[in-house]
């Protein structure tokens, strides 16, 4: 790559995105006809604009019934998406015929404009959309026709995909850890459930069962089950308060006047606002904290909404919709999947309070949980932590990745630095 001052000699033109295919604005079929939803083709709304590039699943689809009622509006491959309406900017790429609903406008690319690239620009129009973005009387709302003028200035094809390649290439290594992390979440969960919620190596011992642990682990199960309050659970294992197994720190919201926007002092957060896959990311400081959570904490929303759970990448300040939590033998992995387990109890505080969900200390620390032997806690967090470990690893390289990306996408769609063939 090669740097430049500006791309008046590059043969880059300044066109309208109405100029570079055809604008779509989705459609929604009439939700009073169920038949019209469930199907093969992806339905694609704001929430599935989730930082992907590719939108490959989504949480609802269309029927036959359902797409040929908002035919007008379908989507091949290779469309590019932006949210348009309230959430503004939120952008991704089709990848089979979809359809969206009404607050997502497209841009179906014409063969001299790359579906990737075009992304590219997308994410970074954010000065244009504020510009555009007025036309709502309560919130903003970027009309198909404001959308289809705002200006922006294209390479020619060729040079088109070499950026989005670079780029593309660091997004995707990106979603490859994605996937990863979310197979080797969901190894752990199937762990922790058969271990300590299903009880299986106990059952198996009960049944006669060949073992399928390693030695040294299968023989710290117990081999029967007794009565307790939470139902049949091992033998030799306890129900306790939740307060009396975990170490709980329920969050406090430092003055508003400590906080910042420029790293000073440690990450804060108010709430689950900032919640991630598995960490949350870092957009507010606190430079004088009061409520701590320490590096592979449990973080726990404690207000509206109540059993969202994240774990802190590193010390942070805790604010008042937050709790921090940690077993009493300190293990990382058993504290996150006991929380997990922990939600639907959790979730029952949602609709509690006077004006929004939430749960405080006591309440949290009555919770009943089912405390094992701290041996096989232990061997457990071995086991798991190699998982867990990894997922870490992989959000650690994707974070690198999206901050060389971020650095690159404006000055490679600029043309200030350019890409040689």
């Amino acid at each position: 790559m090669t740097q430049q001052q500006n791309n008046s000699d590059s043969e880059w033109v300044t066109k309208r995105i109405g100029d570079l295919g055809r604008v779509v604005t989705g459609k929604t079929p009439t939700t009073k006809e169920s038949d019209n939803f469930g199907g093969d083709y992806p339905f694609i709304t704001i929430p599935d604009l989730d930082g992907r590039v590719n939108i490959d699943l989504t949480a609802r689809t269309l029927s036959e019934k359902g797409a040929d009622r908002v035919k007008s509006s379908l989507l091949p491959s290779g469309a590019v998406m932006m949210s348009c309406i309230a959430t503004v900017g939120k952008c991704g790429v089709t990848t089979k015929p979809s359809f969206t609903n009404q607050q997502i406008n497209s841009v179906i690319p014409d063969d001299k404009t790359d579906s990737r690239f075009l992304y590219y620009i997308f994410t970074q129009l954010g000065h244009d959309l504020d510009i555009v973005g007025g036309g709502g009387s309560i919130y903003t709302n970027v009309s198909k026709s404001r959308f289809s003028d705002i200006e922006v200035s294209l390479p020619p094809l060729a040079e088109q995909r070499r950026i989005a390649h670079i780029l593309g290439t660091l997004d995707d290594k990106i979603e490859l850890n994605r996937r990863m992390n979310e197979t080797l979440d969901e190894m752990a969960r199937a762990i922790f459930k058969d271990w300590f919620v299903d009880f299986g190596p106990v059952r198996a011992k009960m049944e006669g069962r060949d073992p399928y642990l390693p030695d040294h682990i299968w023989k710290l199960f117990p081999d029967s089950l007794s009565d307790s309050e939470l139902g049949q659970i091992p033998d030799s294992w306890e129900v306790k308060r939740l307060g009396d197994c975990f170490d709980l720190k329920m969050g406090q919201s430092p003055p508003s006047r400590t906080y910042n926007d420029d790293g000073e002092g440690l990450p804060f957060f108010q709430g689950r606002s900032d919640f991630g896959f598995r960490y949350p990311d870092n957009r507010k400081y606190c430079s004088a904290p009061n409520r701590t959570a320490e590096s592979g904490d449990t973080l726990v929303s404690v207000r509206a909404p109540v059993g969202d759970i994240n774990m802190a990448w590193e010390r942070c300040c805790v604010g008042r919709g937050l709790a921090a939590l940690r077993h009493e033998t300190g293990s990382r992995s058993f504290t996150y999947y006991s929380t997990w387990t922990l939600q639907h109890e959790l979730r029952r505080y949602e609709h509690t309070g006077t004006v929004f969900g939430a749960i405080n200390k006591k309440q949290f620390e009555e919770l009943l949980t089912i405390n094992p032997k701290r041996d096989i806690v232990n061997a457990f967090e071995s086991l798991v932590r190699v998982l867990d470990d990894r997922i870490e690893y992989n959000v650690a390289e994707s974070r690198t990745l999206a901050a060389m990306r971020d650095t690159l996408l404006p000055k490679l769609i600029s043309g200030e630095v350019r890409v040689n063939t």
